[in-house]
């Protein structure tokens, strides 16, 4: 039987705004993190992570192994992996010091994690898929490898699709303009924002832009305030960051 109780934990993630609680726990050798819905809301979002998952293969997207059922909906389980999110709003497991510290990196490894970030949804586009509510604390970095993984990506959704709300779930600092407008079109197009965001966001730092110019060019391009100036598509803005890293 895979037990996973929360008493046995090593360390618990309760107080987040998704409605999820997580933890982490040790079983036949092995560390797992195990994250089950506490709403209604979360419940639903969990069961969207299951049909996500079940589409979209990544080595750097963090994807549960095992899938229990349970009477509050489906309880994911997810390997460990140890490393730093990149989000200082983030009660636990990351700080701004973890932020600060990417930003300081060497420039090409600051470069690496955006390129496994942007290839990862190059993958998400060809499987049907828009990213919703990614942002910083999306992104699980672990300084020792040097290894940039995603997290959390419950809210993405098959696309496009028109928005039947007043906004979507995320964060501002990386949402796109039509995610808070009824009956807009959400398509690969709000995903290149987002994006983008991210790229001004982990090529910035305390002592300002640490990317080339070309690179800035980029990243105001994917993140223009009308869809269609943006980047046609994620596999046109993939391809355009890597025409901006030195060989």
């Amino acid at each position: 039987m895979f037990d996973l109780p929360l008493a046995s934990a090593f360390t618990v993630f309760n107080d987040q705004d998704s409605g999820c609680l997580s933890y982490g726990v040790e079983h036949a050798g092995r560390r797992w993190l195990v994250k089950k819905a506490t709403t209604a809301q979360a419940r639903h979002s969990l069961i969207r992570a299951t049909h996500v998952h079940a589409a979209v293969q990544h080595p750097a997207i963090v994807r549960p192994e095992r899938i229990l059922d349970s009477l509050d909906g489906p309880v994911l389980v997810y390997p460990w992996h140890d490393g730093s999110v990149l989000n200082h709003a983030t009660t636990q497991g990351s700080n701004r010091t973890a932020l600060t510290r990417f930003q300081q990196l060497p420039l090409s490894d600051v470069e690496a994690a955006i390129t496994t970030i942007l290839d990862a949804h190059e993958t998400v586009a060809a499987a049907g898929h828009v990213a919703v509510d990614l942002y910083d604390g999306c992104f699980l970095y672990d300084f020792d490898a040097r290894q940039m993984w995603l997290i959390d990506l419950d809210e993405y959704r098959r696309g496009p699709f028109i928005l039947d709300a007043d906004r979507l779930p995320g964060s501002r600092r990386y949402m796109a303009p039509e995610e808070f407008v009824r009956g807009a079109v959400i398509d690969q197009q709000t995903t290149v924002y987002t994006l983008g965001r991210t790229i001004w966001h982990l090529l910035d730092s305390s002592t300002g832009w640490r990317g080339t110019t070309a690179q800035a060019r980029l990243a105001t391009h994917a993140t223009h305030p009308t869809p269609g100036d943006r980047h046609p598509d994620v596999r046109a803005l993939v391809d355009a960051w890597r025409a901006t890293l030195s060989t």
